[in-house]
């Protein structure tokens, strides 16, 4: 990997020699223009205005137009001698909480890597970093450009990452936000719970590796299947557009959420959320079931009515369930007459006795 600037970082007396490594790469498609009539490659054509001659790279130097049509020429030692040291450091101008500063800011990522001779000071500014739980917000002129730029600790790594100014940034104002007291756009505490579930239930540990351009990787598909059909030169006509439906349905989130948490594995979160739902709300009124009675209860109390249902299979049941209470009874009646009947064999036994014995 070559670096692309080499400098020093410096806060207070502390001199940090590093040289600053790109940290991305693009992976997307390149297309290449061509002429549809013959499909050649288009070029870009470096040409004098004046002459409409191709120039070289070697012959050319850049310029600032100070009036129309006149320039300074400024070489790259002129943009150095203008301010060496802003061009040859990374100058830290305070520490910060990482999280002051939003995601929005950021811009570029750069490497680090330590200078000659910086290997131990490198090491102290990333664990002082890393302990501290700070960010170094720091001024640096990358080309012809100075940078705001926040040194973070990523692993044993100390990334440069160029931030953007506040008078860069557009002004959300003219958008039309929802505010959270919005009366159309006004959330429940329901819609809100069943969105914390579907989170809770598709949470997961970052894993960067799992990601990739699904979208790079179907075009080069089609690529190879064109080439594979012979259809190299072949322009696929775009299909007409069908017209977009206009509904005036209100959109129901609750549905939309529960069929959502169908699909994620959120059945613990969902399960909670069922239960703080019994919580808040009254539970609808049971349907009262008639207790059971007792055996010695079942020929005083009355049997209860069969529900008058509708359809075949309403009218077999109910004849079912009055076999099995019927059943029942005579079964718990058995056990109660031959006790009955124990006990009137009892009583007449000992009258019987001493007739016996006078008879002898």
């Amino acid at each position: 990997m070559r670096s692309m600037w080499k400098g020093a970082i410096s806060f207070g007396l502390v001199h940090i020699p590093v040289d600053m490594y790109t940290a991305v790469e693009s992976k997307g498609l390149d297309l290449t223009m061509l002429d549809r009539r013959d499909f050649s490659p288009v070029g870009f054509k470096r040409y004098n205005k004046g002459n409409g001659k191709e120039v070289a790279w070697d012959d050319i130097v850049k310029g600032y137009e100070y009036e129309d049509g006149e320039y300074v020429v400024l070489s790259d030692e002129d943009l150095r001698r203008a301010n060496p040291e802003a061009t040859q450091t990374i100058d830290i101008q305070a520490f910060v909480d990482a999280e002051d500063v939003p995601l929005i800011y950021y811009d570029q990522p750069y490497y680090l890597a330590p200078g000659k001779g910086g290997a131990k000071v490198y090491a102290l500014l990333r664990e002082t970093l890393r302990e501290a739980g700070k960010i170094g917000i720091a001024r640096v002129v990358i080309r012809v450009k100075q940078h705001l730029a926040a040194l973070v600790c990523v692993g044993d790594t100390i990334v440069l990452n160029t931030l953007r100014y506040p008078d860069e940034m557009r002004d959300a104002g003219e958008l039309k936000i929802p505010s959270p007291d919005s009366k159309t756009a006004a959330v429940t505490v329901k819609e809100l719970k069943m969105a914390m579930a579907l989170v809770e239930g598709m949470s997961e540990d970052w894993e960067p590796k799992q990601y990739h351009d699904t979208y790079r990787e179907d075009v080069l598909a089609l690529v190879k299947k064109k080439i594979k059909a012979k259809q190299t030169k072949t322009i696929t006509q775009p299909e007409p557009e069908k017209e977009k439906r206009t509904s005036g349905k209100v959109i129901d989130l609750v549905a939309l959420l529960q069929a959502s948490l169908g699909k994620k594995p959120a059945k613990a979160a969902l399960a909670a959320l069922e239960d703080d739902d019994d919580d808040d709300d009254d539970p609808p009124p049971r349907k009262s079931r008639k207790p059971v009675d007792d055996e010695d209860d079942d020929d005083d109390a009355p049997a209860p009515r069969a529900r008058k249902t509708s359809g075949a299979g309403s009218r077999s049941g109910a004849t079912a369930a009055k076999s099995t209470r019927t059943a029942a009874s005579k079964s718990a009646a058995k056990p109660a007459a031959k006790k009955a009947a124990a006990k009137k064999a009892a009583a007449k036994a000992p009258a019987k006795a001493p007739a016996r014995k006078k008879a002898a």
